[in-house]
């Protein structure tokens, strides 16, 4: 089989994607106090979204947390544990009058990010940041779209493809150039 992938052409290519098969996975999750009218709501969604894929009560964590901020340093230390496929990072940071939120996001942020890269398992960004309360509270409604329930399909599915790809499977695809009327020929010296 062969597909176009920009200017390349790849042949017999390897394809890893998320499944739907959670047998054996450990979800780890870390959630926010702060706001708690919102993030117990998001807590809840993500519990029910991985239960409805088939992961176990027993292999499901949750920390709470006092606030958005303390999310990254508890996430690295559960992901650095290798007791967990993935860890979920739940909160709710709501734009305010001072610069407060613009700081908090962006560390958190960051320090998710960061987490993920230092431990080396996938850590699923589900903080909400908001403008308003009714935004966040529309966000956070398991009848609409809840960040929570977002969440852990992303954690099945990184989880899934970290498990393909640990698992060491072939070498990668031989990726061939293709020339094309836009293609110079080389120059003859």
């Amino acid at each position: 089989m062969t597909f176009r992938l920009y200017d390349c052409v790849v042949t017999d290519m390897k394809l890893h994607k998320g499944s739907h098969d959670t047998t054996g996975l450990r979800f780890g999750i870390v959630v926010a106090r702060f706001n708690k009218f919102v993030t117990s709501k998001l807590l809840s969604s993500c519990v029910d979204g991985l239960t409805k894929q088939g992961v176990k009560p027993d292999d499901i964590e949750a920390v709470w947390v006092p606030g958005a901020f303390e999310i990254p340093l508890v996430a690295r230390t559960m992901a650095r544990t290798k007791r967990f496929d993935a860890v979920i990072c739940l909160g709710a940071v709501i734009r305010g009058d001072t610069p407060h939120f613009d700081y908090i996001s962006a560390e958190v942020s960051r320090g998710i990010g960061q987490a993920a890269l230092d431990a080396d398992v996938p850590i699923i960004f589900g903080v909400l940041t908001t403008h308003t309360i009714a935004q966040a509270i529309e966000r956070s409604d398991p009848a609409k779209f809840n960040r929570g329930g977002e969440a852990a399909k992303s954690a099945i599915e990184m989880a899934t493809v970290m498990r393909q790809l640990r698992i060491g499977e072939e070498a990668p695809p031989i990726v061939k150039r293709e020339t094309s009327a836009k293609t110079r020929a080389p120059r003859k010296r």
